[in-house]
């Protein structure tokens, strides 16, 4: 995201009114460009969404489908970049105090107009602990007030978010925070129909009883199987919204994925399964799409447990994976190695590796038998490795239990489950070494942090660094980008020499989308592609 952008239209007591480099508007489509007369879209989303409540949500299954469905004060767009979304205009009238002006003509899907009040309702249910928001306290974090009422020291209406009127909302947060625009794309921010809610309870999300503010509605919710949403006449930008019906399968399997769109029945594939790059850019050199992404795919260590209590396990786990060859011949789908927690693309930070990444292997390996044999871990000692069922995951899970077995003597234990019940596990401390992804929606380092500070509802490893939490408590108190960076570099080698975490891969994203399909662009380094930015060529 164009983080110096954003720097440039918040300046403090000036206007930040949207022009045409950060324009609002849906489908940007060719002038002379055939559209097909049936605009409708099948996308594989990989997992069921575990919730289509904003607040209830973490996955990006959830959020590809939420980011349709709702749209909040900002947006992202098929570029990639930080547009209006209900809001049109900001202002930062102060480093901790931002005002957003909502358009008059956003709209609920029952007609409705959409208000700051109901940004207010949003945001203070998603902090409330009665909601039990598995991220309320990630982001409650960036309000003022936010983390007291997550904890329960504080109520709700104390959150530093308030109507000023109808079409007025002052946000207030935590700190000085350059990058709140950025923040607010994320589907938690979402504004929240409380009539609606209030009425149905937690049925509010199924098809019928849902009221949304986004440019499409759900039609149809079969578990397991997909998720159809059709556009919304009362969305304010709907006649620049070209897709009419779009929807979502539930498919975890990449070689099924990739079946299905050979054959006809999806127009856009999740991810290409594992080892299939090479072959599929050659037979499909107008369809493939590779893009890098400011996200992580990494292992999180659970420091709980008895035997990874040892920084010293840790670490050895660590070293002696090799990710030039979990890149290049395991998912072999443009995916670069990953040796620490700072990823091209993070802001606020400079680039911090661990020094043993240039070591040639047999160092490595000999270091990390020596760290295992003075933790007093033997050979055969067996780890219990956790991950979502998925051939892609599987494979990266079977390459990470030999290296650890050739090289250490380890036995892993391979355990597969549904995304869910692995979130669910994770977050209960319910394993050892667990498979995960993180793309925070923004780019700064704090999106990252999150993982491992104290106490983070994120944090799986229950990991915790005092000195580093301290750092990042004072850096985010700071004005100054230059003591804030160096500030926050301090606190990100900190965190990584705790090895919390089994940093693998930078992301990117390789799929197959159908050459008709117009929309996608490949420096979307966010992943996040609303079907609203999407429309169908004649073909």
């Amino acid at each position: 995201m164009p983080i110096d952008l954003l720097r440039q239209s918040a300046r403090l007591g000036a206007w930040a009114v949207l022009g045409a480099g950060l324009c609002a508007s849906a489908a940007v489509i060719p002038p002379g460009t055939p559209l097909a007369a049936k605009q409708e879209m099948v996308r594989n989303n990989g997992e069921e969404p575990e919730s289509l409540d904003p607040a209830l949500t973490e996955s990006t299954a959830a959020g590809n489908i939420l980011q349709d469905l709702f749209e909040g004060l900002t947006a992202v767009d098929d570029h990639g970049r930080v547009v209006a979304g209900v809001a049109q205009s900001w202002q930062q009238t102060d480093p901790a105090t931002w005002v957003f002006k909502l358009r008059r003509d956003a709209r609920w899907s029952n007609g409705e107009p959409v208000t700051a009040q109901d940004f207010v309702y949003g945001w203070q249910r998603l902090v409330d602990p009665k909601t039990a928001a598995p991220q309320g306290a990630i982001y409650g974090a960036y309000l003022l007030n936010g983390l007291a009422i997550t904890q329960g020291r504080m109520p709700a209406s104390a959150l530093g978010v308030r109507a000023i009127d109808a079409g007025t909302l002052e946000v207030r947060t935590a700190g000085p925070l350059t990058f709140l625009p950025m923040l607010l794309v994320s589907p938690p921010f979402s504004p929240v129909p409380r009539a609606t809610v209030e009425k149905f309870g937690r049925d509010w999300t199924k098809p019928g009883n849902m009221v949304s503010d986004g440019a499409y509605v759900l039609k149809d919710w079969q578990v397991n199987s997909k998720v159809v949403v059709e556009k919304s006449p009362k969305y304010w930008d709907a006649a620049n919204v070209a897709l009419t019906r779009v929807t979502y399968l539930a498919v975890a399997d990449g070689n099924a994925d990739l079946k299905l769109y050979q054959s006809g029945e999806e127009d856009m594939v999740l991810r290409l399964p594992p080892g299939t790059y090479a072959s599929l850019k050659a037979q499909y050199p107008k369809d493939i799409h590779t893009s890098v992404l400011v996200a992580m795919r990494f292992y999180s260590l659970n420091t709980a447990d008895p035997l990874l209590r040892d920084v010293r396990v840790r670490k050895a786990l660590s070293m002696v994976i090799d990710r030039e060859i979990l890149a290049g011949k395991i998912t072999a789908d443009g995916q670069t190695a990953l040796y620490g927690m700072t990823v091209k693309g993070s802001e606020g930070v400079d680039p911090v590796r661990y020094d043993w990444a240039d070591w040639p292997m047999d160092r490595r390996v000999a270091e990390a038998r020596r760290l295992l044999a003075e933790a007093g871990v033997k050979p055969g000692t067996r780890l219990g490795f956790v991950y979502n069922t998925s051939e892609y995951y599987k494979k990266m899970a079977i390459f990470t239990a030999s290296e650890w077995k050739t090289k250490l003597g380890l036995d892993t234990g391979l355990d597969a489950m549904e995304l869910k019940v692995l979130m669910r596990r994770s977050h209960d401390g319910n394993f050892q070494v667990g498979r995960k992804n993180w793309t925070p929606g923004y780019a700064d380092i704090t999106g990252f942090l999150q993982l491992v500070q104290c106490g983070a509802e994120e944090n799986d490893s229950r990991s915790c660094n005092q000195a580093a939490d301290d750092l990042i408590h004072q850096a985010s108190a700071l004005s100054d980008p230059a003591r804030r960076k160096a500030l926050m570099t301090q606190a990100t080698r900190l965190e990584m020499d705790d090895y919390p975490m089994i940093p693998l891969l930078q992301m990117s994203v390789a799929r197959l989308v159908k050459p008709w399909i117009g929309g996608y662009d490949d420096a979307n380094d966010q992943d996040a592609f609303r079907s609203k930015d999407f429309y169908v060529i004649r073909h």
